[in-house]
């Protein structure tokens, strides 16, 4: 299995160097492609399970920049709600749940919440965790900024890729 520190640093190479896509297949079947697109850069990392009994559509995780309108519709079309899109000049990033379990906004029940709306955040700013199979990950922003919006509520199961949080940068 392809551990989320390992695709940042692929990502990072990539982008560094003038590698247009790179293709690397792992174990039970499971495939990365990160690819440069146009001038704009964006790294897209697919992994395919083996395939289930009941046909699933592949899942495809963005980690890179957006434009305004790109995150807006890919966080419309990844959320079970519909979201009014977001308008804002800069580019925006999101803050992807790096594995599957809970999430939690606060350290406790009865604590405050990690980050809120309108908070500025550095790239070693905690802002959530998750849980997996009872071991509690603390999530970094990875990038400075300010949170324009939480996509995931507190308690709620979340996927590996899904987006919890817009950074504004």
């Amino acid at each position: 299995m392809f551990k989320i520190n390992d695709i940042k640093e692929l990502i990072r190479a990539v982008d560094r160097s003038s590698i247009g896509e790179l293709v690397i297949s792992g174990e039970n079947k499971q495939k990365i492609t990160i690819r440069k697109q146009g001038a704009e850069q964006k790294a897209v990392v697919q992994t395919q399970q083996p395939a289930p009994t009941v046909p699933v559509a592949p899942s495809v995780v963005e980690v890179a920049k957006a434009q305004p309108a790109e995150a807006a519709a890919t966080a419309a079309a990844t959320s079970e709600k519909v979201k009014e899109p977001i308008e804002t000049e800069a580019p925006l990033y999101k803050v992807v749940s790096p594995m599957v379990g809970t999430f939690y906004a606060a350290p406790a029940p009865d604590a405050e919440a990690y980050v809120r709306v309108g908070d500025k955040v550095t790239p070693d700013s905690v802002v959530c965790i998750v849980e997996a199979m009872k071991l509690l990950n603390e999530i970094e922003a990875e990038v400075t900024g300010e949170i324009i919006e939480i996509l995931a509520e507190n308690g709620q199961l979340v996927e590996y890729g899904q987006p919890l949080f817009l950074v504004k940068q």
